[in-house]
């Protein structure tokens, strides 16, 4: 789905710091920086990733990510312990934005509280056009 020219897959799930995720069948999730976060900050240079094994929280910071315009935080959108990262990002962290949903993928975390967490997250078309139109909103006005 595309909503004033950014890439939004109805199927994932997105916080409003610019994490997605996406359920896996093996139970865990997946998650990555949306085409917002991309095309707002322009060509990635320097990923901080998180540790396999470590525990994050809902909007909890677990990296840093830093662009040609700005470092930034990486923000966990789900509560649980972190069971992969993808460590390609290490040798081309531009995967971000090459293909943000797909092998620029961030890390996976194997959630503690995933029904109650996904509700604080933007999903669907109505709340993901309210979703991009907030963000387009906040970043004219410089927010």
């Amino acid at each position: 789905m595309e909503i004033h020219g950014y890439n939004v897959p109805e199927d994932l799930y997105y916080h409003n710091e610019n994490a997605w995720l996406r359920l896996e069948s093996d139970g865990t999730v997946t998650i990555g920086m949306d085409d917002f976060y991309q095309k707002q900050a322009g060509d990635t240079t320097y990923i901080d990733l998180p540790f396999e094994g470590d525990s994050v929280s809902q909007g909890e910071t677990c990296g840093k990510i830093q662009s040609s315009k700005w470092v930034g935080k990486l923000v966990s959108p789900i509560s649980g312990e972190i069971t992969e990262v993808n460590r390609e990002l290490e040798n081309d962290c531009r995967l971000i934005n090459k293909d943000s949903y797909n092998s620029g993928w961030i890390m996976k975390v194997k959630s503690t509280n995933l029904e109650e967490e996904l509700k604080n997250l933007a999903h669907g078309p109505e709340a993901l056009k309210k979703f991009i139109e907030d963000h387009i909103a906040k970043a004219k006005s410089g927010g």
